[in-house]
């Protein structure tokens, strides 16, 4: 995801497998994929992952293993989707393996992450879908947390049919359209109006706003988490069925189904400041790292690795897609990149 996307937590995206957008307003906001600032409750729930040494306590300041026989740590926060989880992979193997630290990562919904960030409790956010309020209070009145430079990927969300439907009927492209084939998107959850399939509830969106601003006999129906929509895609897919689908890119299944975005209309900058009137599309958003303040000043070569880590989206995507859909590990997939690419990642290092 997910707003890829403004990527928008996007609670069930580790499996995005599964990362831009918007991963909700990642995005003003998956807007990122997170747009709104309002998150399901839950969402502030710390959840340790690939930590490869037991449960962390996250109630601490700093890593536990901070001070382990003066071993040098890392934290990372690694948001649910897959392209998050591969920024992360990449990042902590070369961290391990090239620089000697030893990396801890611990799964944080998008704004819960920023507290976490800003009290020390991780030390890098990777993937940022656009959080300004987040911004603001951290980054520009408490000082707490500093930027880290652009990822090199840019995000977007936005309503997308399958390419197969917009061929043959290319007018659907066009938001104007679209109660026109409202019938055609109609599933029995979205009763006798169209379905707009959403992903995890806990992604923050535009989507209900857009659907009662526009006047269209839509319906947004939650898959309940990424990996839930995406098996729900390809089973419209296999079948050749239509869909309306949120979605965003970067994505690897787009790799797999061809998606058509639908053009809402344009997004000017401030139309969205208002999640109740908002009527316009999502924006692009370059997404960016965020390291904890002190952590930027005081952590050495992994602060400067992680501030240089840059690359593209077809880098990105070509993690994502080991892990998500051959099934390799978010290690075996760092690894296997790491070893192809050196040439990219040789210019990351202090």
């Amino acid at each position: 995801m997910r707003f890829r996307m403004s990527r928008i937590s996007r609670a069930s995206r580790m499996s995005r497998a599964g990362t831009g957008p918007l991963r909700t307003r990642k995005p003003r906001t998956r807007t990122g994929r997170t747009r709104p600032n309002s998150v399901a409750a839950g969402a502030s729930a710390l959840l340790l992952t690939l930590t490869g040494c037991g449960a962390a306590d996250m109630t601490k300041q700093a890593s536990p293993f901070a001070n382990a026989q003066g071993a040098r740590t890392v934290t990372l926060s690694v948001q649910s989707w897959v392209g998050a989880q591969a920024n992360v992979a990449v990042a902590q193997y070369l961290l391990e393996h090239e620089l000697g630290y030893r990396v801890d990562t611990v799964q944080v919904d998008e704004v819960p992450a920023w507290d976490a960030l800003s009290q020390g409790r991780v030390d890098a956010i990777l993937e940022d879908w656009g959080h300004p309020d987040q911004e603001q209070r951290y980054v520009e009145d408490k000082k707490t947390i500093a930027r880290g430079g652009d990822l090199g990927v840019t995000g977007h969300i936005g309503w997308f049919v399958p390419t197969y439907f917009a061929e043959q009927h290319p007018d659907v492209t066009d938001w104007k359209n679209l109660n026109k084939y409202a019938g055609k998107f109609r599933t029995p959850e979205s009763g006798g109006k169209g379905q707009l399939l959403d992903g995890s509830p806990s992604y923050v969106t535009n989507d209900k706003a857009l659907v009662k601003n526009l006047k269209l006999d839509y319906k947004v129906v939650f898959a309940g988490s990424e990996a839930a929509q995406i098996t729900q895609i390809k089973q419209f897919a296999k079948q050749k069925k239509p869909f309306l689908t949120y979605w965003y890119t970067p994505q690897w299944l787009t790799e797999q189904v061809p998606m058509t975005e639908v053009k809402l209309p344009p997004y000017k900058e401030g139309c969205d400041a208002d999640p109740a009137k908002v009527a316009c599309a999502y924006p692009h958003t370059p997404l960016q790292k965020y390291l904890n303040a002190d952590f930027a000043k005081k952590g050495g070569k992994a602060a400067d690795f992680l501030k240089k880590f840059k690359w593209t989206t077809e880098d990105q995507n070509e993690v994502a897609l080991m892990i998500a859909d051959q099934k390799l590990t978010p290690r075996q997939a760092a690894k296997k990149w790491v070893d192809s690419h050196e040439s990219t990642w040789r210019t990351w290092l202090p």
